[in-house]
C-alpha cells in the first residue's frame, strides 16, 4: 500500500492568490465532500478538517491555513481557486491532479466552503455521505465478531462501537472496498492517537475477510486500520468487553 499523500503542497494565502480565474459556478461541494473522504483521494487521511472529522497530519491542517482569510472576509471563490491551484502544481510528495478535471473543482468547492468555517453542514452537504461509522454496534456471538470496513471506500468502518464477551474473539474484517485496510485492537480508548498496547492485527487486504484471534479481558479495547493516515482520518472504533 503506498503511502498516503496529502492533499495540498505550500499554500499560497496571500490576498488575491490563485491563478485559476473565477471559481467554477458547476462545481459541486457535496460530491467533493465525498471524495475528500474517500479512499482513493487519502485528502482525510492527510489532512486536518474538522468539517470532515479528519485528522491526518501528513499535509497542512485545512482550518489554520485558511482562518486567516476567512477571518478577513476573502470570497469563498478566491480560497477556491487557491485550492484548486495547488492541486494542479502540486509540490512532492503529493503527486499532480491526484483529483482532476470536475472532480478537482467539487474538492476545491468543498474545501472552500467549510475550512475554518464552524456550524454544521445544510443541505446537501449534510447528506453528502453517511457519518463514520454510523452503523449498528457489532455484537460478538459464540466467539466471533464481525467488523466491517465500509464498502463504499470511505475512511472508515461500517460501525465505530462494539460489544464482546470476554474470553477468546475471533474478530474478522470483512473488506468489499478494493482498498487496503486492516483491522487491528489495542488496549484502552485511543481514538484517533494511539495510547494503548496492540494486542493483535489482522493483514492489511483489499478484498475479502482478513481475521485475528486474540484473548479479551474486560475492560475497553480501540479497533483502528493501520494503514499510514486511515486512523487519522477516522478509520477506528470502540470495543467494550464484560
Amino acid at each position: 500500500m503506498r503511502r498516503a499523500l496529502p492533499l495540498l503542497g505550500a499554500l499560497v494565502l496571500l490576498a488575491g492568490c490563485g491563478t485559476g480565474g473565477k471559481a467554477p459556478s458547476t462545481a459541486d461541494p457535496a460530491n467533493g465532500k465525498k471524495l475528500f473522504l474517500s479512499s482513493n483521494a487519502q485528502c482525510a487521511a492527510c489532512h486536518v478538517l474538522a468539517d470532515a472529522g479528519s485528522k491526518g497530519t501528513v499535509g497542512p491542517n485545512l482550518d489554520d491555513a485558511f482562518a486567516g482569510d476567512r477571518a478577513q472576509g476573502f470570497k469563498e471563490s478566491r480560497i477556491e481557486n487557491v485550492v484548486l491551484d495547488q492541486i494542479r502544481e502540486a509540490n512532492p510528495p503529493m503527486p499532480k491532479n491526484l483529483v482532476s478535471g470536475a472532480k478537482r473543482r467539487d474538492v476545491a468547492a468543498y474545501v472552500a466552503a467549510t475550512a475554518a468555517k464552524p456550524g454544521k453542514d445544510t443541505g446537501l452537504l449534510a447528506s453528502a455521505v453517511a457519518a463514520p461509522g454510523a452503523g449498528k454496534p457489532a455484537v460478538e456471538k459464540a466467539g466471533k465478531l464481525s467488523i466491517a470496513a465500509n464498502a463504499a471506500g470511505q475512511l472508515a468502518y461500517e460501525t465505530n462501537k462494539a460489544a464482546a464477551t470476554a474470553g477468546p474473539v475471533t474478530v474478522e474484517m470483512p473488506n468489499m472496498s478494493g482498498v487496503g485496510h486492516n483491522l487491528a485492537l489495542e488496549t484502552g480508548e485511543g481514538a484517533a492517537t494511539p495510547k494503548g498496547t496492540k494486542i493483535g492485527a489482522t493483514p492489511i487486504i483489499s478484498k475479502g475477510v482478513a481475521k485475528v484471534s486474540v484473548t479479551l479481558k474486560p475492560g475497553t479495547y480501540t479497533f483502528f486500520c493501520e494503514v499510514p493516515g486511515h486512523r487519522q482520518a477516522g478509520m477506528y472504533g470502540t470495543l467494550t468487553v464484560k
